[in-house]
């Protein structure tokens, strides 16, 4: 959707989507930002209100359904959205000892069931529109299992595949679904990376990337090239001939839950 007025965004506390706020951030906007830490969440908000917009914060965890549920409406009763952007997400990796059942069960919450939560609330309210915009931010993790970080993977090639269906869908009724695969971010997600990531981005960078994309109704935005094409090939091919290849990629260390 080209000039959106009215955005959502989940995850707008750091990273991606703060600066995604601070992308679209200008006068007659109005901003929706939610996130868990209030502080900093507040100073996202405080620097998009000085570019001109209007930002309103919630502090919420979007594994909460409920929550999630009565701000989006709330939300969209105030200012009717044309762009939600279901960002927030968490990573962890096998580290030394492997995933624990508890880091991929939070994963899984809030990777997959998050994106539910922002997602679903409003989509038939867009559809009655026959109006509205919305992306869901997957990974380029999301296009191949890797052995370094599975739950992560498989919860960025769910929703992947989740808005890929559900663009067929919308699109028939006036609705936008767009998924985006970025790869490495300069956030704190991968500050805590101890391996080299090549095609490093910073988040700035990726949310122009990100915005133009979206302004023109791409299905899939996946960056940078260099490295989506090589992964994207390699997927295509039987896993007997490339699970050698990626069992041998650094892993991703494993987090706390």
């Amino acid at each position: 959707m080209k000039n959106p007025r009215n955005i959502l965004i989940t995850g707008a506390s750091s990273g991606l989507g703060a600066a995604l706020a601070r992308h679209y951030a200008a006068s007659g906007i109005t901003l929706h930002l939610q996130g868990r830490n209030q502080t900093r969440l507040e100073e996202v908000a405080q620097a998009c209100r000085a570019q001109g917009a209007s930002a309103l914060t919630m502090l919420a965890d979007v594994t909460d359904a409920a929550t999630m549920e009565h701000w989006l409406q709330q939300a969209d009763a105030q200012t009717p959205l044309d762009l939600i952007i279901a960002n927030a997400g968490i990573s962890a990796g096998t580290g030394l000892a492997g995933e624990t059942s508890a880091q991929v069960r939070h994963i899984f919450a809030t990777n997959i069931d998050g994106v539910v939560n922002t997602v679903q609330p409003l989509l038939q309210a867009m559809v009655s529109r026959r109006r509205g915009q919305v992306a869901i931010i997957s990974s380029l993790a999301g296009i191949r299992g890797l052995p370094g970080c599975p739950a992560y993977s498989a919860s960025k090639a769910a929703v992947r595949s989740w808005g890929e269906g559900l663009r067929g869908w919308a699109q028939k009724k006036g609705v936008e679904i767009n998924v985006v695969c970025p790869g490495y971010i300069k956030t704190p997600m991968t500050d805590v990376n101890d391996f080299p990531m090549p095609f490093l981005m910073g988040a700035e960078k990726a949310a122009a990337i990100i915005a133009r994309g979206l302004a023109k109704d791409k299905s899939r935005i996946a960056f940078p090239a260099a490295l989506y094409i090589p992964l994207w090939f390699l997927s295509c091919l039987s896993p007997r001939l490339t699970d050698a290849f990626f069992a041998r990629l650094p892993a991703k260390p494993s987090a706390p839950v």
